[in-house]
């Protein structure tokens, strides 16, 4: 089963610096029905001004992704890391037992857009860390590559969580699967462009809610890119 989420059915917050869609309950919005999706919780998509950002704040025992679709990201955080996150790269932050960063757009005349993607850990109060790896349209192109699992290496990076994140760019005759568990849920969110999944068309910023599928059809893009998550029932 499939359920099609629209783009513009998710929620909104307009800050002035910061402009943010989201796809479950968060700060604000609240929606009983999107709390989130297996062990998926959030998934924030982020226009920060020029000049502006998230100022230094706290997190606990989630896996937090950072994946920049334009501009650049400047983190740093109380484990010592000072990184730019430009777009192609996956960062990922395990917050674990605590850790304190901030974000910033340091652009004098561009906005910077990235999407927040938090997953629930299935272990907790760890020692936090930190992961950035680059990925490159190659890696990404008519096909969908594994940019997040609990076993990392490769293009992945590891995250503390039964859930695996893939990225794929689909154009024209280009197309892919996934084989599912029907078992387990998924969620796919398609970043930009337009897709065909399984017969379903999405379009920039809508997203597949699905469960009890066993396989994933990908094809008919234009100037797509997609976001697929392999997630835990519940």
């Amino acid at each position: 089963m499939m359920t099609l989420r629209k783009a513009q059915d998710r929620g909104y917050a307009d800050h002035g610096w910061l402009k943010s869609f989201h796809s479950f309950s968060f700060a604000g919005y609240h929606d009983p029905q999107f709390m989130g999706w297996g062990n998926l919780r959030v998934i924030n998509e982020d226009r920060v001004a020029a000049g502006m950002g998230f100022g230094k704040h706290s997190h606990r025992n989630m896996e937090i992704i950072s994946y920049v679709l334009s501009g650049e990201l400047a983190h740093e955080d109380s484990l010592g890391n000072i990184k730019g996150i430009p777009p192609g790269d996956i960062q990922r932050m395990s917050a674990g037992a605590g850790v304190t960063h901030s974000e910033f757009n340091h652009a004098k005349d561009h906005a910077t857009h990235f999407l927040q993607i938090w997953i629930e850990p299935n272990v907790l109060e760890i020692a936090p860390s930190y992961e950035q790896k680059s990925i490159t349209e190659s890696d990404k192109r008519g096909k969908l590559c594994l940019l997040a699992s609990s076993e990392g290496g490769g293009n992945a990076v590891k995250i503390h969580a039964d859930a695996k994140m893939y990225g794929g760019l689909f154009h024209g005759n280009e197309s892919s699967h996934l084989e599912l568990d029907p078992r387990r849920k998924a969620y796919a969110h398609l970043v930009k462009g337009e897709i065909n999944i399984n017969g379903a068309v999405l379009r920039a910023g809508d997203a597949l809610l699905i469960e009890d599928e066993k396989l994933l059809q990908i094809s008919q893009g234009k100037n797509a890119e997609l976001l697929v998550f392999d997630l835990t029932s519940s």
